[in-house]
Formats: C-alpha cells, sequence, structure tokens
C-alpha cells in the first residue's frame, strides 16, 4: 500500500513556493474576469468508497443522510434528486426563518437542475447531492454579495472555478448562505446586527456559531444542505465546524482554487468543504480540488491523493486501525486543566491512542512561538485585505459596514511592516516543519490562525460535549498537501466513536417570534424577499 502524500512531499519547496506567492501576491489581480479556462474533470471520485448504504435510522428521513448515503441511495435508484431537494426545500421552509442560514434560496433553480440529474446517468457520490455555498463564491446569475453594502448589487457572469467544479460533479446548488461580513467575523448584517444563530441552540442568538462561514455552518448541521463550501484565512471553517458539531475540512493553500472568490487575503485565503463526517468533507474536496489555469496557486502542485480511500477506515480482524501508521504530535498544554473541553481534549487522545497504527508523541511548540504567533505578525494580513478595496476606501467608508476598521488599519500599515511580517511568517513555516514535523505527522492544534497563515491544511471535528450540550470540537493540522492523511486519522476516530452523529431536538418551526424578528430588520428577511426566495429569485445583498 503506497504512502500518504505528505511522505513524499519536499519541504523546502514548500517553503520556496510560500515564499514566492507572498513576492507574486504584491502584483496579483484581486478581481476575476469572465474569460478563464473550463473546469477540468476531477478524478478519484466515482470510487466504491465513495458510496455508504445508509444507516437504518437515516432512511426514514432524506435529510439524515450524509452524501456519500444518498449518493448510494441515488445510485441504487431508491431515491431521486428531486426527492432530495424537496426534502431540503421542505425543512428550508419550516427552518430557515430560525436558523437564518440563507441569503438567497434557488428552491426553482434546484428543483430543475434535480429534475435534469434525474433524467442523466449519475457522475458519481455528488450526482444530485444539494449544497449550500458560502455568499463570497460567484455564482453565474445569483448575486454574490459577499454579505456587504459595497457587493449587494453584484451579479458575477460566471461560476467560481470550485462552484463549477462541484457542477460538474452533478452537485445542484440550493442557496448562498449567510456569512460574517466580507469574511470577517460570525454572521451579521453589514451594520453588525447578528443573525444566523448556532443551530444547537436556535433560541439563543448569543451562542456563536463560529464564522465567517456561518450560514454554511447552521445550514449543514441544522440539515437544511448536505454539505457546504466554506473559506478560511483565520479560522473561518475550523471554528464553524467545531461550534457545530461537523468536520470541516481547510486544504493546503493552492489545493482548490480562489478564482472567482472575493478576496480577504491572497497569501491566506483557503476554500473548503463543512461537511457531516470525514468520508463527506474528502467527496467534497476531491471535486474542488485540482489545478487551475486561472490561478497559479494550484499550478505545480503534488497530484490530488485518493481523498475518498483515505477517509474510508480500515478494519483487520473485527478491529478499525489507520491506513498509515501514524504519529500524533500533542503540544504541551493541549488538555490540561479541568474544563469541559480538557476533559474532552483528553478522552480524545485516549480513544485516539486505542486505534493501532496511532502513535501519541510529545511535541514543542517552534522557538519564539508566541512571538510569531501574535497580534504584531498577524496584522501583516491587514494589507492584503485592503490593497483590492482602495477605490472602495476613498470614496466611501460607509460600504464596508462596521468592519472598516480592519481595512483601514491594513491601508495604514507601512511597507517595511509589511516586509518584515512575510519573513517572519517564513521563518514560522520554517519552524514548524524543522521543529515539530521533524517528530510527527499530524498534530493537534488550539487555534487556527498560525496554520492559516503558513498555508498548512488541518481539519476540525467534534470529540464531544459540553453538559449544557454544546458540540466541543478539536484540529488536527498537516503537513503540506497531507490532507489525505489528515482524513485517514479522522475517518478512524469517527469510526470508533458516535460524536459527528450526535443530533439535537429539531428547531421549533418560526411562527410568531420569527415574524417579529424580520420586522425589526434583525435577519435582513423582510416578507416579500422570503417569498422571492421561496419561488427562486435572488434575495440580493443587505
Amino acid at each position: 500500500m503506497s504512502g500518504p502524500t505528505d511522505r513524499s512531499v519536499d519541504r523546502r519547496a514548500f517553503l520556496a513556493r510560500t515564499a514566492a506567492m507572498g513576492a507574486a501576491g504584491l502584483a496579483a489581480s484581486a478581481w476575476p474576469s469572465p474569460a478563464h479556462a473550463s473546469v477540468r474533470e476531477r478524478p478519484g471520485l466515482d470510487v466504491s468508497g465513495a458510496y455508504v448504504k445508509p444507516r437504518p435510522e437515516a432512511m426514514s428521513d432524506p435529510t439524515e443522510l450524509t452524501v456519500a448515503e444518498a449518493a448510494w441511495m441515488i445510485r441504487e435508484r431508491r431515491l431521486s434528486p428531486l426527492e432530495l431537494v424537496e426534502a431540503y426545500l421542505a425543512r428550508i421552509d419550516a427552518y430557515e426563518a430560525t436558523y437564518l442560514a440563507f441569503n438567497t434560496v434557488l428552491a426553482d433553480a434546484a428543483r430543475e437542475a434535480a429534475r435534469s440529474a434525474g433524467r442523466r446517468r449519475a457522475r458519481g457520490p455528488l450526482h444530485g447531492i444539494p449544497l449550500a455555498i458560502k455568499d463570497n463564491y460567484y455564482t453565474q446569475g445569483v448575486p454574490t454579495t459577499a454579505n456587504s453594502f459595497l457587493f449587494r448589487d453584484f451579479v458575477p457572469g460566471f461560476d467560481a472555478t470550485a462552484v463549477a467544479s462541484l457542477k460538474a460533479a452533478g452537485a445542484i446548488v440550493l442557496g448562498k448562505t449567510q456569512m460574517g461580513p466580507l469574511a470577517t467575523t460570525r454572521a451579521t448584517t453589514p451594520s453588525g446586527e447578528i443573525t444566523t444563530v448556532n443551530a444547537w441552540t436556535p433560541g439563543d442568538p448569543g451562542v456563536n456559531p463560529g464564522g465567517s462561514s456561518t450560514g454554511t455552518a447552521t445550514a449543514v448541521a441544522g440539515r437544511l444542505a448536505s454539505s457546504g463550501t466554506g473559506t478560511q484565512t483565520g479560522g473561518s471553517i475550523t471554528a464553524p465546524s467545531n461550534a457545530q458539531n461537523l468536520t470541516g475540512l481547510k486544504p493546503t493553500m493552492g489545493r482548490v482554487s480562489l478564482y472567482g472568490i472575493i478576496p480577504l487575503s491572497y497569501t491566506r485565503d483557503h476554500p473548503g468543504p463543512l461537511a457531516r463526517d470525514a468520508k463527506d468533507a474528502a467527496i467534497m474536496l476531491a471535486a474542488m480540488a485540482g489545478e487551475d489555469p486561472a490561478d497559479a496557486r494550484t499550478q505545480g502542485l503534488p497530484r490530488v491523493p485518493a481523498l475518498i480511500d483515505a477517509a474510508t477506515p480500515v478494519r483487520s480482524g473485527g478491529r478499525v486501525r489507520l491506513r498509515w501508521n501514524t504519529r500524533v504530535g500533542v503540544l504541551p498544554g493541549y488538555a490540561d486543566g479541568s474544563s469541559e473541553t480538557a476533559a474532552a481534549r483528553r478522552a480524545f487522545l485516549a480513544e485516539l491512542a486505542a486505534i493501532r497504527g496511532v502513535t501519541l508523541v510529545e511535541v514543542p511548540y517552534p522557538d519564539e512561538w508566541d512571538v510569531l504567533t501574535g497580534n504584531d505578525f498577524n496584522n501583516v494580513r491587514l494589507p492584503e485585505r485592503s490593497e483590492p478595496f482602495m477605490p472602495y476606501l476613498r470614496s466611501d467608508l460607509r460600504g464596508f459596514g462596521v468592519s472598516v476598521i480592519g481595512w483601514l488599519q491594513g491601508a495604514l500599515l507601512g511597507a517595511n511592516e509589511y516586509v518584515t511580517g512575510q519573513r517572519a511568517k517564513l521563518l514560522l513555516l520554517e519552524r514548524v516543519l524543522d521543529q515539530t514535523f521533524e517528530r510527527c505527522d499530524v498534530v493537534v492544534q488550539t487555534s487556527p490562525t498560525p496554520f492559516d497563515a503558513i498555508g498548512l491544511p488541518e481539519i476540525g471535528f467534534p470529540i464531544g460535549f459540553t453538559g449544557s450540550g454544546l458540540p466541543i470540537g478539536t484540529i488536527l493540522g498537516g503537513l503540506p498537501y497531507g490532507e489525505d492523511r489528515l482524513l485517514s486519522v479522522v475517518a478512524a476516530y469517527q469510526a470508533v466513536t458516535d460524536w459527528h452523529w450526535r443530533r439535537r431536538a429539531p428547531a421549533p418551526a418560526c411562527r410568531a417570534g420569527c415574524r417579529s424578528r424580520r420586522r425589526t430588520g434583525r435577519s435582513g428577511w423582510s416578507r416579500r424577499r422570503r417569498r422571492r426566495a421561496r419561488r427562486g429569485v435572488p434575495a440580493g445583498g443587505r
């Protein structure tokens, strides 16, 4: 059996590539044009491991099926794409005004795509699968607002490469999801009022649902979509996944094209999936990943590995074992203390250590970790945020809403500080590769931000619950292009635990309280906009 991708990657080459990418960012075009290359077929999707016979408890409700389970049902002709889409639209109709996960629901377009899918031979595991798309991904003919005043009327003429790839694999877009304004915070209106709630506490908007890919997380956790897309610059996939009992995968920088996604930071933006388990995350990433002639960051990389195979648990003698022997690095203090999170982390490590093929090893933080990951160096991302928006900053600051401060800070940061920060980022990457990964293959994380800055892959997934019933998650980080290794570890852990299957009681269907909230404008959805959304008419920006 061949080894995982990360064994064959030249760490020096990745370091050099990261340095070159930072320099290229100074001259990169932030706004894509419609003239872009067509999407190529993504290999490795239609494999046996992508189809999973459904659990008995999921058979009575199509929205409880994972992507892999729904793919099995569609392939076996026990469920049609239209039946699956209608099941999700029914839940959206019942619960969306409570969750506020979407700002555009494409009901009619989704039904038509499902009818078309039902007339065609299945293309693979995403054939006829309804997805939620974060609203900073371009969607042809559908408003792409990034939840911002600046883009309230923007309707792109083509799909982002990642969206086009998912559609080419047969996926159906149910709608566009709420997000932090310009991908900065949890989902709010551009003026800062809370919109999307955590699907586990729909009656308490004060419980953080995670951001900025909030709407996608809530849609998937609330069974309003089977899976969805997010972007991560500072934890925006892993944080909402941890907050809402999902499995979110942030790939290595360049593994998925950023073409057609409204930018936040050229050297830190990562598109990726938010899913219900490791298998679904692997199916999504297998469709999204690959070279794109329109994005230089994706070119010349190691081939996309067999992600779905990696996320298929291996059993020997009736026991689960890892596909590849893996050293899991544990950082100092990771599970210390008496908090519920610390207790869940200790239980997680114990369960992981019991899986054949896992070796827990203590690993150090790299030299000067606190300095290199502190705010002084982390803030060097801000000029990358501001540069493509300078015309807007010069004309009308009100267009940025409550998020304007970060853009102003970026515009005022000096060139010397920016260059020093870029050098510090490369030093951090070098030390992580040489000092931490010298002793391990994957490493636990307590914060996603450092690995976002240096472009390494991460996966967030559930490991327990608090006494009050809120999900507890953790994050594993990996070597460059080592998504297959991360998926293999999480798939094995999920094969021996059931945290990812836990479900809270359904949210209350929207009644008078929701109507009152819409009247006050908190959700940003008027009755007229919801009627338009149900008919498949885009709701536009706020």
